[in-house]
């Protein structure tokens, strides 16, 4: 009985168990899978996502499926699986915004609700559902890359940093290089340091708000039978008809403020305007599924228009009052975060300036016991060359005293030497007397020499007449006084020997006496012009030595004062140079005197 129990109680757990069914949801930035049970309608799904994605402002979204070649939007009030949805398991479903707001700044409170938006938008604008030109894309790809990276570091963010990033449309990153437009786009980026990334990315949704296709869902739709192709757009201000090749201007609108009633038959799709005037419009579509979707949207954005214009209800109230507290506590948050930012900059700022300073201090120090280790070795080095110094100095002193003993000796024989040279003067003038005596003497010599030419001359004219005479006497036996013969009185005064006998008077004359005579004075006097012209031509040498030993002596006075100048300078301060060699003595001024002596 127990283990009839016992099984009987399984078999009733097993039939308490609802059945539940796999679904999976896709959100613009994560998946998630649930397990549903069978009878859940489509608000059961929708809550639970909202709740898992932490969702309050629900009425901008829903859950959208695939039907064939079209898409629904999950209805809450029916059950799951009563609807069109897949028959896979699990069954997929996204979460996409199905309504716009009309200002978003205003509308969207949660900062969730704002990331979703975000999403869905820059996704749209990717896709090109959602027309945008290149400028407007390079903007809100900026807004985009600060949502992400947040501010702008051009030390972390190097060139490149975007190449894995899908940032703009295909249609746009065609025109230029990506380098280029990571450039344009890096411009951009670089102005937005200091924003948040909730406020980059309501700065995008606020730009996205203003291109044409914004918020747009298009159907494609007949005005009549006849298959007249036209574009019906649903926002959140109305009704729009484009033409199939023009999404971007309407031909016509219908503002929610204008419609009073929507309503369609089958395929036929009636708009009838507030004003009863104007005609009713009527279109046509390919399926009664998507009148039903364009009734639900129409319906939708119709119930959100009318709601912005009322009063907010306690509910959305709460919310913005939350939300605001949460941005306000953000903002101190973000103050905060920015200030401890702003003060690790400057501490690793100040850090690596302390590990630079560091660096350039260690370096310094390395310098410094470099230039210590120099410094002690060039002390040793000037030490020896102070010994060195010293030892030259001491010699430089023997030098010195050496010097002046030199140069006491140079004064005693420039005294000697001046005496010498007063005495060389002196004896000069008495051989210039002497030479010019000598002239004198040589030129009375010429003149008596001259004078006893003209004597002989007169002497051998009178020997002559004499002879004549003597003959004439000797002839007529008349005795003559043989002095009385002005011949012989000038033989006798030349000195020659003449034989006289006085007893027979008789003189005998012989010419080559004379002549011999005559040759001899002859011979004194060219020997004597010939000691005449050597005797000047020794004066002349003479006077030539004496004026080149008085430049030799000039000379060497100087040397010898030059010197003891050196000697003297370099005892007051002593180098490492030669000492002067000395200059060589000049021969004794006593040689020259005694030359002078023997050649006068």
């Amino acid at each position: 009985t127990a283990g009839k129990l016992t099984l009987m109680s399984i078999l009733g757990l097993k039939k308490k168990q609802p059945k539940t069914f796999k679904v999976k949801v896709i959100t613009m930035d994560a998946e998630m899978e649930f397990s549903c049970e069978v009878k859940w309608k489509g608000k059961d799904l929708f809550d639970l996502v909202c709740r898992t994605v932490g969702l309050r402002e629900t009425w901008f979204f829903g859950l959208r499926y695939t039907v064939k070649d079209t898409y629904a939007w999950l209805k809450p009030e029916k059950r799951v699986l009563d609807q069109e949805v897949p028959k896979d398991s699990p069954i997929t479903f996204s979460f996409l915004a199905k309504f716009f707001p009309e200002k978003v700044e205003e509308e969207l409170v949660q900062e969730i609700t704002q990331h979703l938006f975000f999403l869905q938008v820059k996704k749209q604008i990717l896709d090109e559902e959602i027309f945008c030109s290149p400028e407007a894309s390079v903007l809100l790809a900026s807004y985009a890359v600060q949502a992400k990276y947040g501010d702008y570091d051009p030390n972390f963010h190097k060139p490149g940093f975007l190449a894995q990033d899908e940032l703009l449309p295909q249609r746009v990153s065609y025109q230029m290089t990506a380098e280029m437009w990571e450039e344009k786009i890096t411009a951009w980026y670089a102005e937005h340091r200091g924003i948040a990334r909730d406020e980059a990315e309501m700065d995008y949704l606020k730009i996205a708000q203003d291109l044409e296709m914004y918020g747009i869902s298009y159907f494609s739709i007949t005005q009549n039978k006849r298959d007249t192709d036209l574009l019906l757009g649903v926002d959140a201000q109305g009704l729009h008809i484009y033409s199939p090749n023009s999404k971007l201007n309407p031909n016509k609108s219908f503002p929610w403020s204008d419609i009073r009633n929507i309503s369609y038959s089958e395929k036929e799709f009636t708009i009838k305007p507030l004003d009863k005037k104007k005609d009713v419009f009527k279109f046509y579509s390919s399926q009664l599924r998507v009148n039903k979707l364009i009734l639900q949207l129409c319906i939708g954005n119709h119930d959100l228009f009318m709601r912005r214009r009322k009063v907010d209800s306690i509910e959305v109230q709460q919310m913005k009052a939350q939300a605001k507290e949460e941005k306000a506590r953000k903002k101190v948050e973000r103050q905060i975060l920015a200030r401890e930012k702003q003060m690790r900059e400057e501490a690793e700022r100040a850090k690596e300036e302390m590990e630079r300073r560091l660096f350039q201090l260690q370096d310094e120090a390395r310098l410094a016991n470099e230039a210590l280790l120099r410094s002690e070795e060039t002390a040793d080095l000037l030490a020896e060359k102070a010994q060195i110094a010293e030892e030259e100095a001491k010699l430089l002193a023997h030098k010195a005293a050496d010097s002046e003993q030199e140069r006491q000796r140079l004064e005693v024989t420039a005294m000697k030497t001046k005496e010498e040279k007063r005495m060389m003067e002196q004896k000069m003038r008495e051989a210039e007397q002497l030479a010019v005596k000598l002239v004198e003497q040589s030129e009375r010599r010429l003149k008596e020499a001259d004078h006893l030419k003209q004597d002989l001359t007169e002497a051998k004219d009178a020997e002559r007449r004499a002879k004549q005479k003597l003959l004439e006497i000797t002839k007529t036996t008349y005795p003559v006084r043989p002095s009385s013969y002005p011949g012989v009185l000038l033989l006798r005064q030349m000195g020659f020997r003449a034989g006289c006998d006085a007893a027979s008077m008789r003189l005998d004359f012989k010419d080559s006496d004379m002549k011999r005579l005559s040759m001899e004075i002859e011979r004194e006097r060219l020997e004597y012009m010939e000691k005449s012209k050597h005797l000047q031509d020794q004066l002349k040498e003479l006077k030539t030595e004496i004026e080149s030993l008085k430049l030799e002596e000039q000379q060497q006075q100087q040397a010898s004062l030059y010197s003891l100048r050196g000697d003297v300078r370099q005892y007051a301060q002593p180098h490492y140079a030669q000492p002067h060699k000395t200059a060589a003595r000049s021969p004794s001024l006593r040689t020259v005197f005694r030359l002078i002596r023997m050649r006068v």
